[in-house]
């Protein structure tokens, strides 16, 4: 009997090791302590957003020619007005001087025709006051008028010779002019396009070329996104924003909308969006910045401080999280009532409280209510 029970005894304890060594160790899971804290309801671009400038302009020639000075280099801080680069010009630099030539010449001729006509006015005036007292005779006092008369129209057409000569001067000049490209508004030249003795031409209609120069105005920078149609509704100029970028990591930066496109994109095989600017707050950022830099923007639409909040990744799609339960290890499923969400945090209204610990890897295989887990603190 002895040895039935000691056979029954060491089958047993083989049984409860087979069973000890073959179980399954409890899943890990990450967990959360849940705080409160500020959330935010945000809107945020589809697509990189980038930095852009409020002017920039890719001039060029409006007619061809040889360049022959460049006057600024890559790099270089230029005033409105300044010539940036000039094509070859001496044919009509000459032409432009014998404009003023003739121009000069014309007003010295009319002066002349007009000083003239008024000696012939006088004249005239004194011989019909010698005819009133019968000192002159009628014939001169006619002849004259004549001559005063003629002397007038003498000058008018001097005068308007002296027009025709300045407005051809005008016409020179602006031919001059078209061969110097000039700064349209103070900036700096981003890029340069062709090297003296290069011959340039203007570009075709509907035919994109290089630009001489690009200029851009870095005293206005902005950030231009996409975003979702469905978001854009609830969009209005003047609301806050957050934006990074990757040049900077780790940073944000305050901004404020500044306009929603009035149009729908809608490119093909791409969700239809809708452009936005969004500036910054702080002015002198532009100084850390570079135009073309890729920038993520946050609309903050609503903002609730001090607030019970989790991680967005620990609430299911039904509004559910697992609390765990450190005495016994334990999960429970719980329902909570969300208010508003971001990416990031999710605002708990009821449901949790203060201090409890609930799931975050909801990825682990297996998780149900009353399973059994090893913790690991996040």
């Amino acid at each position: 009997m002895k040895k039935v029970i000691a056979l029954v005894m060491i089958i047993g304890l083989v049984v409860a090791g087979i069973w000890y060594l073959g179980r399954k160790p409890p899943p890990q899971v990450s967990l959360h302590t849940v705080s409160r804290g500020v959330v935010e309801k945000t809107v945020s671009n589809t697509r990189a957003g980038t930095v852009d400038a409020c002017r920039r302009s890719k001039l060029s020639m409006p007619i061809g020619g040889r360049v022959d000075a460049l006057h600024v280099d890559e790099g270089d801080r230029v005033e409105a007005g300044q010539v940036l680069l000039s094509l070859w010009n001496k044919d009509r630099m000459a032409m432009t001087t014998q404009a003023k030539a003739h121009l000069l010449a014309m007003r010295h001729s009319a002066e002349k025709m007009c000083v003239e006509a008024a000696n012939a006015e006088r004249e005239a005036r004194r011989l019909e006051t010698l005819h009133e007292k019968n000192l002159a005779s009628r014939e001169a006092m006619e002849l004259g008028r004549t001559r005063a008369e003629a002397g007038e129209f003498g000058c008018q057409a001097a005068r308007d010779e002296e027009q025709v000569a300045e407005a051809n001067l005008q016409m020179n000049q602006v031919l001059l002019d078209e061969t110097y490209l000039r700064a349209p508004f103070a900036g700096i030249v981003a890029e340069i396009n062709g090297e003296i003795g290069e011959y340039v031409t203007p570009s075709p209609p509907g035919v994109a070329t290089p630009p001489a120069v690009d200029l851009i105005d870095y005293s206005c920078l902005y950030v231009t996104a996409p975003i979702d149609e469905v978001d854009a509704g609830q969009l209005v100029a003047g609301l806050p924003a957050r934006l990074s970028l990757d040049a900077f990591r780790g940073e944000t930066f305050r901004g404020k909308l500044d306009r929603v496109a009035p149009y729908v994109l809608d490119f093909e095989k791409q969700a239809r969006t809708v452009e936005i600017d969004v500036l910054f707050d702080d002015p002198e950022i532009r100084s850390r910045l570079l135009v073309g830099y890729s920038a993520d923007i946050d609309i903050i639409l609503e903002t609730h401080e001090d607030v019970l909040r989790v991680p967005t990744e620990a609430v299911m799609e039904d509004d559910r999280v697992f609390r765990f339960h450190r005495d016994s290890g334990a999960l429970e499923l719980v329902p909570i009532i969300v208010g508003i969400r971001n990416w990031n945090f999710t605002e708990v209204i009821e449901g949790l409280e203060a201090g409890d610990e609930i799931v975050l890897s909801l990825d682990v295989p297996g998780l149900a209510a009353g399973l059994t887990v090893e913790a690991t603190d996040d």
